[in-house]
């Protein structure tokens, strides 16, 4: 059984790269695991929605023709850049609906992948700031107390 984003996976990773500009250095398994979230993401979604998805993308895919002569995915990055500012800021509001909804799940599926933690100094801790290395000290001290089960900080007379 073909997934969500088989039938527009061409376009759909010119589009991500386009969005995303480190996702050129993906590999296959990186590509499998943003395709996944955002697949994963689109299962949840009604059918109609994930057609008029695919129609977009498609759409995206065509529209450079117009103008460069090309599609999406044959068009250099500073091409594409263009192109996607104009879509971003469009004053047809579907296209601008339609590119941030796409936008939002190419960011989804690039940063919640682990290998997207490390690059973007993601460490989450179960008591956030007071465990973080780079908090400031005062800060921790200050936090220690709003959190139950530690211990307050001291108050100067």
């Amino acid at each position: 059984m073909p997934t969500p984003l088989e039938p527009v996976r061409p376009a759909f990773r010119a589009l991500a790269r386009a969005i995303v500009p480190e996702a050129r250095d993906l590999d296959e398994t990186g590509w499998r695991e943003l395709e996944g979230v955002v697949e994963e993401a689109l299962a949840k979604r009604p059918a109609g929605l994930r057609r008029q998805l695919l129609v977009f993308i498609r759409a995206l895919d065509t529209l450079p023709r117009l103008r460069w002569g090309r599609p999406f995915r044959a068009l250099d990055p500073e091409r594409a850049g263009q192109f996607l500012r104009a879509m971003e800021c469009s004053r047809v509001f579907l296209l601008r609906r339609g590119f941030w909804g796409l936008r939002t799940l190419v960011l989804m599926g690039y940063y919640t992948r682990p290998a997207a933690y490390d690059a973007v100094g993601y460490g989450a801790r179960l008591r956030g700031w007071l465990e973080h290395p780079d908090a400031p000290a005062n800060l921790r001290d200050r936090l220690a107390g709003a959190h139950p089960g530690t211990e307050p900080p001291t108050v100067a007379s």
